[in-house]
């Protein structure tokens, strides 16, 4: 009765030799594929968030994570002050800052 759920197992031909060559190449391509496709530039572009953060300084015009924006009053260790209109001032992680904008850009502060 069992037998109607799991069908009898088939005797198979044995593989060819070369098989597990192929199948090492395959998977050194694959190892391959993902390293350039998906971890050298995750790490370029952690690299370069480093230093933009590294580079933060006083008066610089930046956008958070957030889409905020605003001009860095001070900066610490962890933290940064961003005036996001006169006399209003939060503070912020340093790394939700997305990007660092063209000096200028937030004109009415």
């Amino acid at each position: 009765m069992l037998e109607f759920f799991i069908p009898a197992a088939h005797a198979q031909d044995a593989s060819p030799a070369g098989g597990g060559i192929a199948q090492i190449v395959m998977l050194v391509g694959f190892v391959l594929i993902f390293y350039f496709l998906l971890w050298r530039p995750q790490s370029k572009r952690a690299k370069q968030h480093k230093q933009l953060i590294s580079n933060l300084a006083k008066g610089d015009e930046i956008v958070i994570g957030g889409g905020l924006m605003g001009r860095v009053t001070k900066v610490g260790d962890d933290f940064i002050s961003l005036e996001i209109a006169e006399g209003t001032e939060v503070n912020v992680q340093k790394n939700s800052v997305a990007a660092v904008l063209p000096k200028g850009t937030l004109k009415s502060i």
